[in-house]
């Protein structure tokens, strides 16, 4: 896939969450998105994003069967595995080809849809066209014009709906991204970019590639040390 029409930090960001979690946080990444126990701190995290989960999903309507559905950032597959068994045909794609294969390992057998996993870029237009498109946190570490860029090439991917996660603005989460700014990453996860939800909105309504897409529903899950926002897009 060309990376024409994004920024180079684009290119740098993917790079660096391929690294994180493909080596540095595939173990923790690996318990945390299953049943074993974990810290007070992560089991706010997995109560947060178990919420997430579960409001972009009821978002989408509950009947899949025929409708091909993409799984843009699909991790261990927790969110491609309910949507196959509501029936769809699932494609599940992330950059870390260590989640990937912990997804298919975890997969059920007898699911009514199907879920095809591939490691590599949820932008590829190679994928085709799918009648939904989940982002469930696969966005949350880019800046706007590079999120916008990339929302624009989800939305032209999908025929009905495109549902994905930001990194709502706060007082506080606005300090810390500053602050990461100030102090080498080292080996530590990539930033998390927060965005005002007005102006994701504003960016939105501006970019002629959105003719003919509505802003739909939102939500905001706010589980410990676990904030993130549900944003809707629907077709007209």
């Amino acid at each position: 896939m060309t990376t024409q029409g994004l920024d180079t930090t684009y290119t740098t960001r993917r790079g660096e969450i391929e690294t994180y979690f493909d080596r540095t946080a595939a173990a923790a990444w690996s318990r945390l998105t299953s049943d074993a126990p974990v810290s007070g701190i992560r089991a706010t995290v997995r109560a947060g994003r178990d919420r997430m989960r579960a409001t972009l999903l009821s978002h989408l309507p509950q009947n899949l069967s025929g409708l091909r559905l993409l799984d843009a950032g699909c991790g261990t597959g927790a969110l491609a595995v309910e949507a196959a068994a509501r029936g769809a045909d699932v494609v599940a794609i992330d950059l870390s080809p260590t989640l990937v294969d912990l997804a298919r390992e975890r997969s059920p057998k007898d699911l009514k849809g199907t879920i095809t996993y591939l490691s590599g870029d949820m932008l590829d237009p190679r994928l085709g066209r799918f009648d939904h498109v989940v982002g469930m946190d696969s966005l949350i570490h880019y800046e706007m014009p590079d999120m916008i860029e990339m929302l624009a090439r989800l939305a032209a991917m999908s025929r009905q709906s495109v549902q994905i996660t930001f990194a709502p603005y706060t007082p506080l989460l606005g300090a810390m991204h500053l602050a990461g700014k100030l102090f080498p990453r080292s080996d530590r996860s990539p930033a998390i970019v927060p965005h005002r939800a007005d102006k994701l909105h504003q960016a939105i309504k501006q970019d002629p590639r959105f003719e003919g897409w509505a802003i739909g529903r939102n939500h905001r899950i706010n589980s410990g040390f676990y904030i993130s926002h549900a944003q809707e897009l629907v077709h007209a």
